[in-house]
């Protein structure tokens, strides 16, 4: 759609297509944590039973709701991509209503087993609803409103759970009524979920005539393999799960973060919960306004950055607070000391958003939509098992003896070492990172006509400049990688060469004695647009003999011209990019070709 008819991620909510949709996921979310917080804190304070303990309550009900993750995210991926979305949506949350009159008689009965029954299926429904949960955008938004969706679906997820979570407390503990109202409240959201998902719009298969294979272990190694058949996408999944393992450590010890360090009672423990949701809520929504309404992986070594600073100050901010009574939140927000470790819990966490957002958005648009749903599905694999080590080795340290703060601290650094691991792997996220920043906070870069790059499909863009910074900032304009036809001895420069070879530059020889190197170059650009990617050259001529040899190889190839200046009279450092619709082939000439680059030029 036009981007004046959406000036921000919120106008989707006035959308058939997406907000039908946002609010479906956010009922099941919210439902999903009233129901388990409510049965915890019901099975910890008032129904005892000597075969399950308090103290292991809250990791039995979690490990019970993750393992159909493990089991059926695989099986859940293929019917995602077999059937039409809509359909699931509607039978999961059809689903959710039978579940959720049987734990209303687990409730009212006082009845423990029928209840962790009711949690393994209530995680059997999660799994379900998953994969369609992020196929879906893909095919209701466009790419410049792809990162402002998937910042809206995160940023209404935490807040769900953040409120189903104090809902569920607060009703449990009503004298008498508590389990019943508990019953009744989880019955409606499910109820309200299944009216929303009527109005979804329909979403058509993208396989349909896929053979499903109900073996959950040889289809889950199927998907991890489909997966990695795209190597950026695949190391994208493991940044996601690496993101989930972070963020599991610092909410699994929230309550005796609270308790023993911060010495505040149950309700400072909500607080942080409040502070971590808030924070996960504004990263994930500012996205859309740091990437300019594009998929910008720029964002996540920024992320990445923020979340190790944040830990390590967390540490350094609790690490030496006195010993105290224990405090409700009042007189805990009355000490200065403890707002810096709520300042950088609520940073942390934004951070967090900025890193994962874009991450997920990547996924969505560089996955093919025939299999789309089973990559989604093997990213959810890798976070259920990213999440249980994470609770393994957090529960590890503790019992060598680490505290909290210190357990904090070893996250921090290690995520440091995982993140420059996987941009050193994928050194897209590095390149646009660096394009972002010298974009962003060096040259006030502004693009016009944006709308004419293409989002797929082969193209040559063909640029007035060759300058080493006028390359980042074409990087910081494409929402797609770009690889650029350069002359050898720029690749030879000592920082500029290093990024230019991060990127795959084709060295583009032109002296009389260099015959086979250029044809060894024309080869690797011919590749290039072979595989749907984009190719940026600067000299008119290498870019129609390029175009002619592509066409004449059978690969469809689009040519874009763009033109950078500097608008008259402004301050230095503004530079603009003006972005020419595509040229038709009967346009790709030599002179069609020079006046539409002088036609975008002031």
């Amino acid at each position: 759609m036009p981007h004046s008819e959406h000036p921000n991620q919120f106008a989707l909510l006035r959308q058939r297509r997406f907000a039908p949709f946002f609010w479906t996921q956010f009922a099941g979310a919210a439902n999903d944590n009233l129901f388990k917080f409510a049965f915890t804190v019901l099975v910890t304070y008032q129904l005892q039973v000597a075969w399950l303990s308090p103290t292991l309550a809250g990791l039995v009900i979690g490990a019970l709701f993750i393992l159909p993750f493990l089991l059926f995210s695989a099986t859940a991926g293929q019917l995602t991509d077999k059937f039409e979305k809509t359909r699931i949506i509607r039978f999961v949350k059809s689903l959710e209503i039978a579940i959720m009159l049987l734990a209303g008689a687990g409730f009212m009965l006082g009845s423990v087993g029928v209840l962790l029954l009711c949690t393994f299926l209530m995680g059997v429904h999660s799994t379900l609803f998953g994969p369609v949960k992020f196929a879906y955008l893909p095919q209701a938004l466009n790419e410049r409103e792809l990162t402002g969706g998937n910042g809206m679906i995160e940023m209404g997820t935490f807040v769900a759970i953040l409120l189903g979570n104090v809902a569920g407390g607060l009703l449990v503990a009503l004298p008498n009524i508590g389990p019943t109202m508990v019953a009744l409240a989880c019955l409606g959201l499910a109820l309200a979920g299944r009216v929303l998902a009527q109005f979804i719009p329909a979403a058509p298969a993208t396989d349909p005539h896929l053979q499903i294979n109900w073996n959950p272990i040889s289809e889950t190694w199927r998907n991890l393999k489909l997966a990695h058949g795209n190597i950026v996408v695949f190391r994208s999944l493991l940044g996601i799960s690496w993101m989930w393992f972070f963020g599991a450590v610092f909410l699994a010890q929230f309550p005796s973060f609270a308790r023993d360090v911060l010495h505040g009672d149950a309700h400072v423990a909500s607080l942080l919960l409040v502070v971590f949701s808030v924070g996960i809520g504004t990263g994930s929504l500012l996205c859309e306004v740091l990437s300019r309404r594009h998929v910008e992986i720029g964002l996540v070594p920024l992320g990445a950055i923020g979340m190790t600073v944040f830990a390590v100050d967390l540490y350094a901010a609790a690490h030496s607070l006195p010993t105290v009574a224990q405090m409700g939140v009042t007189a805990f927000v009355a000490q200065p000391a403890h707002w810096r470790v709520m300042l950088d819990l609520l940073l942390l966490s934004l951070f967090a958003g900025l890193y994962s957002v874009p991450m997920y958005a990547l996924i969505q648009m560089r996955s093919q939509p025939t299999h789309r749903a089973r990559i989604i599905a093997a990213n959810n694999i890798l976070n259920a098992l990213f999440m249980i080590a994470s609770s393994v080795l957090a529960g590890a340290l503790l019992g060598a003896g680490w505290t909290v703060p210190e357990v904090f601290l070893a996250t921090g650094l290690a995520n440091a070492v995982v993140a420059g691991y996987i941009f050193l792997l994928v050194p897209e996220y590095l390149l646009r990172f660096i394009a972002w920043v010298l974009s962003r906070l060096v040259y006030h870069f502004k693009v016009k006509g944006d709308e004419h790059l293409p989002t797929s499909g082969a193209a040559i863009l063909v640029c007035n400049h060759a300058g080493f910074v006028d390359r980042v900032l074409l990087m910081a304009a494409s929402p797609r990688p770009i690889c650029f036809v350069v002359e050898p001895a720029l690749l030879h420069q000592p920082w500029g060469g290093w990024l230019l070879r991060l990127s795959k530059a084709i060295a583009w020889a032109s002296g009389p004695n260099d015959a086979l190197a250029r044809q060894q170059a024309q080869a690797t650009a011919l590749q290039v647009l072979r595989e749907g990617d984009l190719l940026a050259v600067t000299s008119e001529q290498d870019s129609l003999q390029l175009l002619a040899q592509a066409h004449a190889a059978g690969i469809a190839v689009s040519c874009v011209p763009l033109a950078l200046h500097q608008p008259a009279h402004a301050a230095w450092g503004r530079v603009q990019l003006q972005v020419g619709a595509a040229l038709a082939p009967t346009d790709c000439t030599p002179q069609g070709l020079r006046q539409r680059l002088d036609a975008l030029r002031p």
